[in-house]
């Protein structure tokens, strides 16, 4: 299998405090400037550190990975976006890249002009982008608005126009980050059904996603980044049970990571029992509550948030929102501590489960990720080797004897 994408000491580092531009004035201080700052080495920080891998053609690789792994940097320096500080990473074919909601596009210009400005962006002729124009909008849905300027688009048709032009740019190497999280139910599922396609049809896929479930799905490989540096190369599903083993904790409560500058300054997920009490194991027949805990600083329109369950393979088997119960609204309210919680019957099987965190709004996402990681016991008359389902709901058998035979004739 040819190689497609080729990293070899692949290091990214980035100076805190630089805008990236230097005035006059701070070039001429550097001149004059004997000795380094003391503490300059401290003003370093390191996205990205001796990376080294290959991807054929054909791979689908999901790359996981906390806030500030430098997921994000690893694709921005695979699409050229970004310059490496340290080794090199090349990469064969053309790049199809949706990085970020409203990349390569001007808010002034109208979504049709907009097309053939990405499409542009993205390598690709003007005749190239004529041929493919019509499948390009009505994959993208949004036909009505074409020729109303980007800036009144909403971030979901953003998110609509962005993938479809980046999905017909017949790339080799196709690279998708989270903003998929952005899109409606309908849509996500149909840029994941072409995500897969592009693997089935042997083009080269990098996707990033914090719903493991998704890259449990759609990816053969996956790579765990955790601040810079790569931990794991490997088949999905086994990377997945370490990243989740990782990152999950064995407490019955633990804090979630929560996004710089954002109106919520503490969020805490908990097992506990029908009354309130933290726990650390249940057992399968019992009641599973969680407990949500948000203080927000400030009131946010249209404030959701959402709490999941995955097996350590990433498959999501239970995600439930505030706003789809008789708490819709609860953390869009007043600014202050809020707390929700959420009731699961004993369907689920023995086993080991990962806790994971959501809040947001339609188009901004604060919270994201695996947090709390508990076990579920199993019964004494359990036989867990006989186990093949995920879930184990109460269910009752019953018999009958057989009828007994008749006379003989």
């Amino acid at each position: 299998m040819a190689v497609v994408i080729q990293a070899q000491k692949l290091g990214k580092r980035y100076r805190l405090g630089e805008s990236g531009y230097a005035t006059l004035r701070e070039k001429l201080d550097v001149g004059r400037r004997r000795r380094p700052s003391p503490d300059s080495g401290r003003r370093n920080v390191w996205a990205l550190r001796e990376i080294d891998l290959e991807i054929g053609e054909g791979d689908v690789v999901g790359i996981v990975g906390r806030n500030g792994a430098g997921k994000t940097t690893f694709l921005k320096t695979v699409a050229g976006i970004v310059r490496p500080t340290t080794g090199v990473v090349r990469v064969r074919g053309r790049v199809g890249a949706l990085l970020e909601v409203g990349t390569g596009f001007h808010p002034e210009l109208t979504g049709r002009e907009n097309i053939f400005l990405n499409g542009v962006v993205l390598g690709m002729s003007r005749r190239e982008i004529k041929r493919c124009y019509d499948d390009i909008v009505e994959f993208s849905g949004v036909e009505r608005f074409l020729e109303t300027p980007l800036k009144r688009y909403s971030s979901g048709m953003y998110l609509r126009l962005a993938f479809a032009v980046a999905a017909h740019v017949d790339p080799d190497v196709l690279i998708v980050d989270e903003v998929l999280a952005v899109g409606d139910a309908e849509f996500r599922e149909r840029c994941l059904t072409r995500v897969s396609e592009f693997g089935r049809e042997g083009r080269t896929v990098l996707f990033v996603s914090h719903d493991s479930g998704v890259v449990g799905r759609l990816c053969r490989r996956a790579i765990w980044l955790d601040e810079g540096r790569m931990l794991a190369d490997g088949p999905a599903l086994e990377v997945l049970d370490r990243y989740l083993g990782a990152v999950a904790r064995r407490v019955s409560s633990a804090p979630a990571p929560i996004a710089p500058g954002s109106p919520i300054s503490d969020v805490s997920v908990a097992l506990v029992d029908t009354g309130g009490v933290p726990v650390q194991t249940v057992r399968r027949d019992e009641t599973l509550v969680l407990r949500l805990q948000v203080t927000t600083t400030e009131r946010v329109h249209g404030l959701d948030a959402a709490l999941y369950v995955v097996d350590r393979g990433g498959g999501r088997l239970v995600n439930e929102n505030v706003s789809d119960g008789p708490c819709a609204g609860t953390l869009a309210g007043s600014p202050g501590r809020h707390e929700v919680f959420l009731t699961l019957p004993p369907i689920l099987a023995a086993g080991q489960y990962v806790v994971g965190v959501w809040i947001g709004t339609p188009s901004e996402t604060y919270v994201s990720a695996e947090v709390l990681e508990f076990m579920l016991l199993p019964l004494p008359l359990d036989q867990s080797e006989a186990r093949h389902g995920l879930v184990r709901p109460a269910v009752s058998w019953a018999a009958q004897a057989p009828a007994s035979a008749g006379p003989a004739s």
